[in-house]
């Protein structure tokens, strides 16, 4: 009896201590940022401190040493496809993003070991990239460190570190073009090719035209009713400078968009015609015509 009332004390002071744990915030919280970028993504991982009226930079982190970028564990950035960084090729991978801060530069560098958060586990050796940046002056005051991938585009972005009234940044590129023309060859030679993503391409970054037109005719015909697809169709058009064909493609998609309720691309239609009205060259008989 005695044993048994030993035991059932024991569970219930295991119980009581159970449900007074209590889950306390990280001072210092970690965040994962991820981005899409060119054809795969860019992903950060770092904790981010807050000034909590301390000054910053030269003091909590000091000028001429390894800083981990942030807090608590080391911070880390993924690539989801070769980049290149202040003109060095760097592979596909996940690094550890460390810096050392100055007055008037900064250190980047890229560490092939993911633990680094002091100075004294850092080795040089395990570096992948190492450049200098000139730190900026903010007009105002940002209290809790944070890492922004910024200026997306299709082949670059910027990495901005902001904390305090200091802003540092480097870009990040791909050879987005020739790898995409490269792929674009290789599958428009099989059965089922991407038309319109490949006249999209064509047309967005100034490729062959008439290409792009023989692309969007085909994707046309294997979807007649696609507004979006017709549109594109339109604006290949307008920079071939057939224009009035481009009008009538633009009327087309407009009256489908409409059908199908799709405000935005009604809209996108009417003020591609009203442009194309608008241009110096344009005649409403002066076009010639083409499918």
């Amino acid at each position: 009896m005695k044993k048994s009332i030993l035991i059932l004390s024991s569970i219930l002071v295991f119980s009581l201590a159970q449900s007074q744990t209590i889950s306390f915030p990280q001072a210092s919280p970690t965040t994962t940022v991820s981005q899409n970028f060119a054809t795969s993504k860019i992903e950060l991982s770092y904790s981010r401190p807050s000034a909590k009226g301390r000054k910053i930079y030269g003091d909590v982190v000091p000028f001429g040493s390894i800083w981990r970028t942030g807090a608590n564990n080391a911070t880390t950035i993924s690539f989801g496809e070769d980049v290149k960084i202040n003109n060095t090729e760097i592979k596909s991978g996940k690094y550890g993003l460390l810096t050392i801060p100055g007055a008037t530069e900064w250190t980047i560098i890229l560490t092939k070991d993911l633990t680094v958060t002091n100075a004294q586990a850092y080795k040089q050796e395990n570096d992948v990239l190492r450049f200098s940046v000139k730190p900026e002056t903010l007009p105002y005051f940002t209290e809790t460190f944070e890492i922004e991938i910024a200026n997306v585009k299709t082949n670059q972005v910027d990495i901005e570190l902001i904390w305090e009234k200091t802003s540092v940044s480097f870009t990040i590129k791909t050879d987005l073009d020739s790898k995409l023309s490269k792929q674009i060859a290789e599958v428009m030679g099989k059965d089922s090719r991407p038309y319109y993503q490949s006249a999209n391409w064509y047309y967005e970054n100034g490729k062959d035209l008439k290409t792009a037109y023989e692309w969007v005719n085909k994707a046309v015909d294997a979807n007649p009713n696609a507004f979006w697809v017709l549109h594109l169709k339109a604006k290949i058009q307008k920079s071939l400078k057939d224009y009035n064909a481009a009008i009538a493609t633009a009327t087309i998609s407009l009256e489908k968009a409409k059908a199908d309720g799709d405000e935005a691309y009604v809209k996108n239609n009417e003020k591609l015609i009203n442009d194309i009205k608008a241009l110096p060259d344009y005649s409403a008989t002066g076009s010639k015509k083409k499918k």
